[in-house]
């Protein structure tokens, strides 16, 4: 049984008819009372706000908690800022690790060499005798070494896949770079199975380090089925810190009809097992794959590779044909759309299940929506969509600078992450992080949604494409309520009142009198699920 808790101070309650109150009572894991309500209320803990507040807590609407966790069972090379820097650290991990066979990382970053092209003969330097597999942090690229590349059977005479490109030297071998799914599976098919336990632990990890962050529930956008045992393992021994939604990926090269059934009985394994901690009711659908390596589906061809309009992971038929027998049988969809013909096709997808299917709350999402064809911005309202974003991604970082808008060009490039178009029209907006693919800080994110800055304050004074910039309040409430009607929980997406969960963050300042370009620095003070503390 939770304790009971008073709050005393700048409460924002998230709800627009009580706006800010001065008082929250926490009893049985639930608010039981606001303001004057709650100013005498007898508690176990009372709860001195001093100059911070009290929020609904924070959600993430994309994330990928298990891939976060287990980055920390390998060389540390994420934000690492050259190739030496990550070889070196790959090398000194293989030293002290001298009985793993394969050497597994992640989210280095791919503009750190022009084109993303990683080399395996770097790698041969410090490893040249086992696998070294390394994944890119957008998860769509893989960099490994050649003792890999000649285990997965990756020589000039293999083709490239269906859905990915093997990035070759102008004799036909492979560089070491693997772009997208059925290239990066040829040689991730090869490594060896992590045990339950560390699995749990990983998920462990994850749970704490969002926790630390305000989060407590998170959209894991990426769950294959035999990720299912560790996950109900975790709830079981208590490793489970946030309340967390699986999204199943759907593959366009798996039978349509088998996949329905095997997340069907996934979803009700885990609906009596998850302990109203782990629910799975979504399915997750690559549209397409990332502007970064030429992958993300464009309805014009890329600027820099006029051959190219990307590579769609689905062909927006079989899409459509997809998200309608999800949405048939009362599972949320969740695309990933990053290009404008992937946004398009995403689009088409949803309006094909509204037509097909009787009309239920179906709550979809796209998520990224890097690039929208403006006349495609009217059709989320109309649909229902709801707009995931990645506040961080919306800043002219080296990303952008270096890989992004080169490809794209100056006008499209001005048209990426469309926040205030999509709020201006009463789109729903829930953000995300994608974690590990970049920070899992909501004030990180507020802060960009709010300045479209970078870190260091450029362009300024106005920011990126000012007119997409939202204000503090939307941000907080695309992080907050917004993620929550996301993830059906209309009992916490009215906000902090009488009989919403009390799932809380306590934060060192107020958001909203804060200087803009210092949110990011804003300390979580506090993290409540259902009552109990969990930071």
């Amino acid at each position: 049984m939770s304790d009971s808790w008073l709050f005393r101070g700048t409460i924002r309650t998230g709800d627009p008819h009580h706006g800010d109150t001065d008082a929250l009572a926490v009893r049985g894991g639930r608010v039981v009372a606001v303001g004057d309500a709650a100013a005498d209320f007898a508690a176990d803990h009372v709860v001195d706000l001093g100059a911070g507040i009290l929020m609904p807590a924070f959600g993430d609407g994309h994330a990928h908690p298990m891939f976060g966790g287990l980055e920390h069972f390998g060389p540390r090379i994420k934000g690492l800022a050259s190739v030496d820097a990550i070889v070196a650290e790959v090398g000194r991990w293989a030293a002290a690790h001298p009985d793993e066979d394969w050497i597994v990382g992640a989210s280095y970053d791919p503009a750190l060499v022009p084109d993303g092209a990683f080399d395996a003969r770097w790698l041969d330097a410090v490893v040249p005798d086992r696998p070294v597999v390394l994944r890119a942090y957008d998860y769509h690229t893989v960099w490994c070494n050649s003792e890999a590349l000649r285990r997965a059977g990756v020589t000039a005479d293999l083709p490239d896949p269906r859905l990915g490109w093997i990035v070759r030297r102008p004799d036909g071998s492979a560089l070491g770079t693997l772009r997208e799914w059925h290239a990066c599976d040829l040689v991730l098919d090869r490594i060896p199975g992590r045990p339950t336990e560390e699995l749990v632990d990983a998920l462990r990890i994850a749970g704490r380090t969002f926790a630390a962050a305000g989060v407590t529930w998170v959209q894991d956008a990426w769950v294959e089925p035999e990720m299912v045992d560790p996950y109900l393992a975790a709830v079981r021994a208590d490793a489970l810190h946030v309340r967390t939604n699986l999204a199943f990926r759907a593959d366009p090269d798996r039978h349509l009809d088998a996949q329905r059934d095997v997340f069907t009985a996934a979803r009700r394994r885990v609906a009596a097992e998850g302990r109203g901690l782990l629910t799975a009711n979504t399915v997750k659908f690559f549209a397409d794959g990332v502007v970064e390596s030429g992958t993300a589906a464009m309805l014009e061809p890329y600027c820099d590779a006029p051959h190219s309009c990307g590579m769609p992971v689905w062909n927006p038929e079989q899409l459509a044909d997809a998200v309608v027998a999800f949405d048939a049988v009362g599972f949320q969809v969740h695309i990933h759309a990053i290009g404008d013909a992937g946004v398009r096709a995403a689009l088409d997808a949803v309006a094909a299940a509204k037509i097909a299917n009787p009309e239920w709350d179906r709550r979809p999402v796209i998520a990224h929506v890097q690039l929208v064809d403006p006349a495609d911005l009217m059709r989320f309202a109309a649909l229902g969509v709801i707009a995931n974003f990645e506040p961080l991604w919306a800043q002219l970082d080296p990303l952008q600078t270096v890989l992004t808008v080169p490809r794209l060009g100056g006008k499209r490039a001005e048209l990426q992450y469309p926040m205030g178009d999509l709020a201006r029209r009463g789109v729903a907006l829930s953000f995300g992080s994608d974690w590990p693919v970049s920070s899992h800080v909501p004030m990180e994110g507020v802060q960009i949604a709010v300045t479209r800055r970078t870190a260091d304050g450029a362009p300024a004074p106005e920011g990126w494409t000012p007119h997409q910039r939202l204000s503090v309040d939307e941000a907080l409430d695309a992080y907050t309520t917004g993620v929550a009607h996301q993830a059906f929980a209309d009992d916490r997406s009215a906000g902090l009142v009488p009989g919403a969960p009390a799932d809380l963050v306590w934060l060192d300042r107020d958001p909203r009198t804060a200087d803009p370009m210092a949110l990011s620095a804003t300390a979580v003070l506090g993290t409540w699920l259902g009552g109990i503390r969990k930071y």
